[in-house]
């Protein structure tokens, strides 16, 4: 089950008690304070696992907490500082404080920071002992550890982000490229939560694939379940727009891309300038490669496709041009030379 966000209250482990005692041996019928100081509490951490790509695990869960500090003993002994408490979330994950509205982190893979910090022991008697208070009877008690109630939301970290209308073929053509396995069907909202894959064109070079769920329109003010998931796509490097070469309504590419770009436009200027890429999908369907080649054609005359754009012929279900469209897009993503050089999106190259 993907969950992009919880409420939680996170809360350091409370420092331990400062003891109080006398020693008492032979020889030592006056024996000074010798009560040793609390253990500090455990700090609550965060830490941004590669491995995890859900907040399933704080949902039902309202109360996480690092162990308290041990209280101090006698003979001068203090108590032990509790270890941290390490909560692994998804790369990506925000933290949010509840009360202030404030981003308290937004971790990267494989970073760390604490959520809520530790409280400090107290102190035992020993430490209040001076020259005019040689017998003092009085200790600290452990301050209590930091607690906030959190919002977490996620947004994943992906180099590549697909896009496009319900049955644009967006989760074929992630299962040809990846090893990620979404349910596929044909109707409307197949892809109910986002959907990672990792695409290997050799042992040294990988690329990561975000499936969004399809997009209608109306999907930047919240309709259907575009409102929900455009934020996944801020965070990826390159938006990949898979458009269907046979609207089964009659439309056309051109037009659904138009649509598309619309939505990602109202959503977010900085998201709709991202470099982007154009997978025609399905083209399986339209028959010979001679067929492909014109669909291809008339799409870049429609948009006004520069030779400069990366556009590619694919089918998800009939793995055509898959290759292709891996190298264009490892190029765009690592080297940004060649014939992805000087990119512009569609429509401000169609005026």
């Amino acid at each position: 089950m993907f969950v992009d966000r919880a409420f939680i209250t996170a809360r350091g482990g409370d420092g331990g008690n400062g003891h109080v005692s006398f020693k008492r041996a032979k020889g030592l019928p006056k024996g000074g304070p010798d009560g040793g100081d609390g253990g500090n509490g455990g700090d609550l951490v965060f830490f941004a696992d590669p491995g995890v790509n859900t907040l399933l695990d704080f949902r039902g869960v309202k109360m996480w907490r690092a162990e308290d500090g041990e209280a101090g003993r006698k003979k001068q002994q203090h108590g032990a500082t509790a270890p941290p408490r390490v909560i692994r979330v998804p790369p990506g994950t925000q933290a949010y404080d509840v009360e202030t509205g404030e981003l308290l982190c937004d971790l990267g893979p494989e970073e760390r920071v604490v959520i809520a910090a530790g409280g400090r022991g107290g102190f035992g008697n020993e430490h209040f002992k001076s020259s005019t208070n040689q017998a003092p009877r009085t200790s600290s008690p452990g301050a209590p550890g930091e607690e906030r109630e959190l919002r977490l939301e996620l947004k994943l970290i992906a180099d590549v982000g697909l896009v496009g209308l319900p049955n644009a073929g967006k989760s074929t053509l992630l299962k040809a490229l990846t090893r990620a396995d979404p349910k596929i069907a044909d109707y409307p909202f197949t892809t109910l939560s986002p959907q990672l894959g990792i695409a290997a064109l050799d042992p040294a070079r990988r690329v990561v694939v975000a499936d969004i769920p399809g997009l209608i329109g109306g999907a930047a003010q919240g309709a259907g379940l575009g409102h929900d998931f455009l934020r996944h796509i801020e965070r990826t490097s390159v938006v990949l727009h898979v458009l269907d070469a046979c609207p089964p309504d009659g439309s056309t590419p051109a037009e659904n891309y138009r649509a598309i770009r619309a939505e990602l436009q109202e959503y977010s200027i900085e998201l709709a300038e991202k470099p982007e890429v154009i997978a025609l999908n399905k083209v399986d369907l339209l028959g010979s490669p001679e067929d492909q080649a014109q669909a291809m054609q008339d799409l870049a005359g429609e948009l006004r496709l520069g030779a400069d754009q990366p556009a590619y012929v694919v089918s998800g279900a009939a793995a055509i041009g898959l290759d292709g469209l891996l190298e264009g897009l490892w190029t765009l993503l690592h080297h940004g030379e060649g014939p992805l050089e000087g990119w512009k999106p569609a429509t401000e190259q169609a005026g």
